[in-house]
């Protein structure tokens, strides 16, 4: 059984279709990441599948049970959601900020196991040096690690509270576009670390070579439907650039020298490290 399961999940608005009969799953210990297009429908479809919007038609399904049915504070141990921005309107410290995910869902918990999931969730999103500045005078990308902390300190909390057979599930909305390449390799890593640990993981992603790099499996959206699923290698093809995105680009082709190119090889999972290093093309092919 799915950890997470859309089953011709449709949502239309304005008298037009933003997302139609998507069909899509998440196993526990497995990250899958959705691409497309602007307006694709991605974060649409991220929304339904949060429980923060219902389908006009279709189910959204956790560990078998539709959404609809689960009450918010069920929802809140199983799922946690990093959105694209997150305001914090009160004058609040990082740490301050991290607690809320943790004392959320874990109010029960003892104080030392509370402490323990925050300083995991500070490291992990590189910002325990800034636990004690004001959130308001950090950059963007500083924001954006302290709000991955903070779901990440949910999902902690959650999976120390909730039933076990519950699966969790994280899901994450463009979640590196406002960080540096340290960062977003750093973020990507953690999130993929945490699939095998037997968490849910749903990222929507635009660059495709850290689609590739971090994903199991890869469903493309397109006008909200799904135009393309199965592994990075399956689905990543001229025809798709061409048709989806619409750009002339060549999958694996190397550019004309003397012009550089930067791809995340060393943090491929090892199964897509091997399948990409199957074939090493050089300046002269």
């Amino acid at each position: 059984m799915s950890a997470l399961e859309a089953r011709g999940v449709h949502l239309a608005a304005g008298g037009r279709s933003l997302v139609e009969a998507v069909d899509l799953s998440v196993a526990a210990g497995e990250m899958v990441v959705v691409a497309g297009p602007n307006g694709a429908g991605k974060s649409t479809l991220l929304r339904l599948l949060a429980g923060e919007a219902r389908p006009t038609r279709g189910h959204v399904l956790y560990g078998g049970a539709d959404i609809a049915d689960l009450p918010p504070w069920r929802l809140a141990l199983v799922r946690a959601v990093l959105p694209q921005s997150a305001h914090v309107a009160f004058p609040f410290r990082v740490h301050e900020v991290v607690q809320l995910g943790i004392d959320g869902v874990g109010r029960k918990l003892p104080r030392a196991a509370r402490a323990d999931i925050m300083t995991g969730a500070l490291e992990a999103g590189d910002v325990l040096h800034l636990r004690d500045r004001l959130y308001q005078t950090l950059s963007g990308g500083e924001r954006q690690r302290v709000q991955f902390a903070r779901v990440l300190g949910q999902l902690r909390a959650g999976m120390r509270t909730a039933d076990a057979a519950s699966a969790p599930i994280l899901l994450l909305d463009e979640p590196v576009s406002s960080l540096d390449l340290k960062h977003q390799s750093a973020l990507l890593r953690a999130a993929h670390r945490l699939s095998r640990e037997g968490v849910a993981v749903l990222a929507i992603l635009h660059d495709l070579n850290l689609a590739a790099a971090f994903g199991d499996r890869l469903v493309v959206l397109n006008r909200g439907r799904v135009a393309a699923r199965g592994t990075p290698v399956e689905v990543l093809t001229d025809a798709l650039l061409h048709t989806v995105f619409e750009v002339p680009f060549r999958v694996g082709a190397v550019p004309p020298a003397p012009v550089p190119f930067v791809l995340p090889f060393e943090d491929a999972p090892p199964a897509e490290k091997a399948a990409m290093s199957h074939r090493q093309p050089s300046r002269a092919d």
